[in-house]
């Protein structure tokens, strides 16, 4: 039976969020590829539970700049620590597994590395170049930390012509003392908006997670404050406890809610909603690459 932990104990889950796991030799091929190639990604490290099938359709989410985050969110399974040094090679080495995996569109995050003079954003913009190279036609993605807000380091970023820049704002902000504490709403809000003043081109894209103990009215605050900053693409999915030191699970959203922010999304004009229990914020992703991209000048 499915559950996730609550309070110190496991709790079960409601039948949607039930997900059974694949049965494909891509999976383990997948992970095979991944680990000869010496990368790291966040459907791995952050235990993601869409993980087995998006290595069984052999497509995963590239996690540049190691596996150690410098900050300590309390609804993330990545690992806090002190990082180590820049792998200036690992550039080749994702632009190498996206050219085996045969993906059309890569997506690349990072964990966040505040220890470094410009956030990692010289790191992100030479992988952003050397897929472009490799992969020409490619669709490109970046789910980026805020940097810290600093405008050059995100002109950087921009300057290497990702496709979509993403950043989470991750919840409403009035749970970021307690679900964020290293991070700033009104500064992820501003992330978003200097992207779109540097190159209104760059499609922006923002996630949060519901089930944290957020109204329906903050979720929709949230969007809306997500438009006024020009966000053109939205995902929201259910919070997963991932081990009994994280944050509790106040509440299981139906799926009939989450049809129902996705309904409310697009009335406020964005490009693209993404909004169910499993959603993270590169499930699916290329899906917006073949039903939106090119039919839309932003």
């Amino acid at each position: 039976m499915a559950s996730s932990f609550q309070g110190g104990r496991h709790r079960r889950l409601p039948p949607w969020l039930h997900k059974r796991l694949p049965s494909s030799g891509n999976i383990e091929a997948t992970r095979q590829l991944l680990a000869d190639l010496n990368l790291n990604t966040v459907c791995q490290s952050a235990l993601c539970p869409n993980q087995g099938e998006c290595f069984a359709r052999r497509t995963a989410t590239f996690m540049i700049m190691g596996n150690t985050c410098t900050r300590n969110c309390r609804f993330c399974a990545v690992v806090h620590g002190r990082p180590e040094a820049l792998d200036q090679d690992e550039p080749l080495r994702v632009a190498e597994a996206a050219r085996r995996l045969g993906l059309k569109h890569v997506v690349v995050t990072s964990v966040t590395r505040d220890d470094l003079p410009d956030g990692g954003a010289g790191h992100f913009a030479a992988t952003i170049k050397t897929l472009r190279t490799a992969l020409p036609n490619a669709y490109i993605e970046v789910l980026t930390p805020d940097f810290q807000g600093d405008a050059g380091a995100l002109a950087v970023v921009a300057g290497a012509k990702p496709d979509i820049f993403n950043h989470n704002v991750e919840t409403v902000p009035r749970l970021y003392p307690e679900v964020r504490p290293q991070a700033d709403y009104r500064r992820s809000l501003m992330v978003l908006k200097k992207i779109k003043d540097l190159d209104p081109t760059i499609y922006t894209k923002s996630g949060l997670m519901v089930g944290l103990g957020e109204t329906a009215d903050e979720v929709l605050q949230v969007m809306a404050d997500l438009r006024s900053v020009g966000c053109d693409i939205l995902t929201i999915g259910q919070y997963l406890r991932p081990s009994p030191r994280h944050l509790e699970i106040k509440e299981f959203i139906t799926p009939e809610t989450f049809a129902w922010y996705a309904e409310k999304g697009r009335e406020m004009g964005f490009l693209y909603v993404a909004s169910a229990p499993f959603v993270r914020s590169s499930y699916h992703a290329a899906e917006f690459s073949e039903q939106v991209a090119g039919k839309h000048v932003p």
